[in-house]
């Protein structure tokens, strides 16, 4: 299908961005890289009246250091944050999880703030954020404002943006010396997530000092697979151990029954993939 008329502005500030988002209203999108938003025009599922391509405005691009954070711009591609030095020493997690996103055309324009603000169940990212502490900046005429990640999800492609705001970046604290990994299932290559993992851990000899792990598409948001961190805290970094934490990761949590999986079989996934998940992040 072709999409209904709209207008098109393609700002190359933040603040003009804000602006133009203000003047236009409710019925006006904003464009990341366009991988969600593009397909949903097409099948006039949203209609907008006007469309702002936040692509132009540079300082939405980037990775950079800000003391014991690392701050990830909205705008910056998965491509980008896959290569980036500063994420694969600061936030393994993010970068492993990055490299299983669809497919390279995909990585190569999808951005990492595009995908965030999405906040599809499935989407390979919103665990790691949520496992992580990360931090969403956003701003509006009103100014600036940070939430964090166990506040930003809401519901199904939900999240606490509010009418007016863009997403600036994602700050995201430094595990540096961390091991990580981000496990998924799915049918069929680059497919969503049936469900995912992501765990990182921190070491002290032999011994389990943090863990920390998130789960995608258990729920209508990401979560937080607590039990399983804290059962880990302290143990041996071995099979047993970890495999014992694993039985957990289900716990309090509300996987859909889709045409892919029910809710039981889901909930089994949980408990496997975060074997595995830990296991590799032990052993990397």
């Amino acid at each position: 299908m072709i999409p209904a008329a709209f207008d098109y502005v393609a700002p190359t500030t933040v603040d003009d961005a804000v602006r133009a988002l203000a003047d236009a209203g409710e019925d006006a999108k904003v464009l990341a890289g366009g991988q969600s938003l593009l397909p949903v025009l097409r099948m006039r599922l949203a209609t907008p009246t006007k469309l702002i391509d936040l692509g132009r405005i540079p300082e939405l691009r980037g990775v950079r250091e800000d003391g014991d954070m690392l701050v990830i711009g909205a705008m910056t591609t998965h491509y980008d944050v896959q290569r980036d030095p500063l994420v694969a020493e600061h936030a393994a997690l993010l970068r492993k999880a990055t490299d299983t996103v669809a497919d390279p055309q995909v990585r190569h324009r999808g951005t990492f703030g595009g995908s965030i603000a999405h906040a599809d169940p499935a989407g390979d990212l919103l665990a790691p954020a949520l496992a992580l502490d990360a931090e969403m900046v956003m701003t509006g005429m009103d100014g600036r404002r940070t939430v964090p990640a166990e506040e930003f999800f809401a519901d199904f492609f939900t999240t606490s943006i509010r009418q007016g705001e863009i997403l600036l970046e994602v700050r995201v604290p430094k595990y540096t010396g961390w091991h990580a990994h981000y496990e998924k299932f799915n049918r069929v290559a680059q497919a969503w997530s049936m469900v995912g993992v992501a765990a990182a851990i921190r070491t002290d000899g032999d011994t389990i000092a943090e863990a920390r792990v998130g789960l995608t598409n258990m729920s209508s948001v990401p979560v937080r697979a607590t039990a399983v961190e804290q059962a880990l805290v302290g143990r041996p970094a071995t099979a047993e151990s970890i495999n014992a934490a694993a039985q957990q990761a289900a716990e309090g949590t509300s996987p859909a029954t889709d045409g892919n999986a029910d809710a039981a079989y889901r909930q089994h996934l949980a408990r496997v993939l975060t074997g595995r998940a830990l296991t590799s992040a032990v052993s990397a």
